[in-house]
């Protein structure tokens, strides 16, 4: 009896294998899209969907099955679609329709050069998203809170989602191990709050140093490998790396008549305290993929995304300014190859501000920061940093996200 016992509750446990997490949109382009999604447990997952102008014409996504190697985790690569299309689909779950209490489309971006004017789009950023795990973090008041700033996100319909790093916490227990790195990403990616935005619109991130790895990390961290593998395994960007920088998470994506190109502030960086050799942020081959793409980008904006922030010149923290050699040839080389529409969106400071620097040449670059979403705002160091470059009235020292609108003439 008590071996049946066993092979019943088993036999139970895989009948309630439900969705953990998602639908979540990734990366959308021109004729394909990504969709994200986590079980609870081993199961069968496909995606139907039709287009909206034809409901009746029902297609489905090959079968993906989820398994503990992949922490329970799938991404659906659906194309080829129509550009500038709506979709509506359902998740099967071994065969079964997924019932959500919020309305799950995807959209195709519309081709429009030669055809008409650029798109106006808006689109939402934010990083340091602390969920608290009272299990594993520190004693005393929570870091996180107000997790209803996702529904205040999803509420403004952006058409878009830019996660800035900083997008999950690993605390002292998880950073060692596979298994603690990926169970850090489910408990994030979890959050009831979460959901609806994840369905509303896609979602592109780089990360930071608690997504990496410990408190200021680096190139040094040992399972820097294991932190790049649930990065991939959790996001759905278009890429990961680069040609000439293939081992970390660099990536790019056109949407309108803007560019965006997501830096990785981490796998080349050296650390902070190191005096001699090598002292990098992005690391040479990085640097020089950034302004080859940006010298022949077409874009009207040219959005460079990092979790640390370019411009600001005030050092102590982990700033650009800190590899003052790096920041230097960066500004230079934008300023000599006349690259226009140069903003810089970035993360990391739990205070939001926007920065502004004039070159020799008397051409302006942008650096917007946005943070925190949930983490603890960083009042103190605020005030202590005096940013020379801070626009008036910008700084905001609460939790916050921010709204960037597009639109006008190309």
């Amino acid at each position: 009896m008590r071996y049946a016992y066993l092979l019943a509750v088993g036999f139970l446990c895989a009948q309630k294998v439900g969705l953990r997490s998602g639908p979540m949109l990734g990366y959308a382009q021109l004729r394909e899209v990504a969709i994200w999604l986590q079980t609870t447990g081993p199961a069968t997952l496909q995606i139907e969907y039709a287009d909206t102008a034809q409901p009746k014409v029902k297609y489905r996504t090959p079968a993906l099955r989820t398994d503990s190697l992949t922490a329970y985790t799938a991404t659906f690569r659906i194309g080829p679609l129509l550009p500038g299309r709506v979709y509506q689909y359902t998740v099967l779950l071994n065969d079964k329709p997924v019932k959500l209490s919020y309305p799950t489309y995807f959209r195709t971006l519309p081709q429009w050069r030669w055809r008409s004017a650029p798109p106006d789009f808006r689109f939402a950023i934010g990083s340091c998203a602390y969920i608290n795990d009272s299990l594993y973090d520190r004693p005393g008041t929570p870091y996180g809170g107000e997790y209803e700033i996702f529904s205040a996100i999803a509420a403004q319909k952006p058409d878009f989602m830019l996660w800035l790093g900083d997008n999950v916490y690993l605390r002292e227990a998880d950073w060692n191990s596979r298994s603690g790195i990926l169970y850090r990403y489910t408990h994030t990616r979890s959050l009831p709050e979460l959901q609806p935005l994840l369905a509303l619109c896609p979602h592109y991130a780089t990360w930071d140093d608690h997504d990496f790895g410990p408190n200021d990390s680096d190139r040094g961290f040992w399972a820097r490998d294991l932190t790049r593998e649930a990065f991939r395994l959790f996001w759905a960007n278009p890429s990961y790396g680069v040609p000439s920088a293939p081992e970390g998470i660099t990536t790019f994506f056109e949407w309108g008549d803007a560019d965006f190109f997501l830096l990785d502030n981490r796998t080349y960086r050296a650390p902070n305290k190191r005096t001699t050799g090598s002292r990098t942020m992005f690391g040479a081959a990085q640097l020089e993929w950034l302004i080859d793409a940006l010298k022949s980008s077409r874009a009207t904006f040219k959005f460079v995304v990092s979790g640390s922030q370019i411009l600001n010149p005030t050092g102590g923290y982990e700033n650009l300014i800190n590899f003052p050699q790096e920041r230097e040839l960066l500004l230079k080389r934008i300023e000599e190859e006349e690259i226009t529409g140069v903003i810089f969106l970035t993360g990391d400071r739990h205070f939001s501000e926007i920065s502004e620097l004039t070159l020799p040449n008397g051409q302006k670059v942008y650096d917007i920061t946005s943070s925190p979403l949930t983490a603890s705002p960083f009042t103190a160091a605020a005030e202590r940093d005096r940013n020379p470059l801070r626009i008036a009235s910008t700084l905001t020292l609460q939790r916050n996200f921010l709204i960037l609108s597009v639109s006008g003439p190309e």
